[in-house]
């Protein structure tokens, strides 16, 4: 009589065990990662509209006009075309929305015009730790005289 061949039960656990422990590692980290792409693109996008606040700046001596509003009609209403090829949006945020911008006039700032970018998408702390170390706030701010920082909520 031929004896068939095949994987016994207790050779098939240690496999699926396996897989499973295999899975428990490396679907955080593949989460983290993602998470924290998303905190480099939102960095990443912030400068890129800082550096066409910049040149609209350097051109017309001033920052757009004061508001607080969606980059998306800022760079509209003020004609900013030029100065970004396309309008980032926030890869945090669901939906993909705009990044927020606060302009101020010299006069309202203490004779010192500027200007604050938010993320309008929730990031998860700990891809925060290269600019707010210990945070737990889940946004990140721009301005353009103390530079990026962790904020808990959007606007604040």
């Amino acid at each position: 009589m031929e004896r068939q061949r095949g994987f016994t039960l207790l050779e098939m656990m240690v496999v699926v065990a396996i897989i499973a422990i295999l899975a428990g590692i490396l679907i955080p980290n593949f989460t983290r990662a993602r998470a924290q792409a998303q905190t480099a693109a939102c960095i990443g996008n912030m400068k890129t509209i800082a550096t066409a606040l910049e040149l609209y700046y350097t051109d017309k001596q001033s920052y757009p006009p004061a508001t607080t509003a969606a980059i998306e009609s800022t760079f509209m209403a003020n004609n900013l075309n030029g100065y970004l090829t396309f309008i980032p949006r926030d890869p945090a945020a669901i939906p993909n929305t705009f990044y927020m911008l606060t302009t101020v006039t010299a006069a309202d700032n203490g004779g010192v015009a500027g200007y604050t970018i938010w993320c309008p998408g929730a990031h998860d702390p700990a891809t925060l730790q290269n600019i707010a170390p210990g945070t737990t706030d889940t946004h990140i701010r721009y301005d353009n005289k103390s530079g990026f920082a962790a904020s808990s909520s959007q606007g604040s």
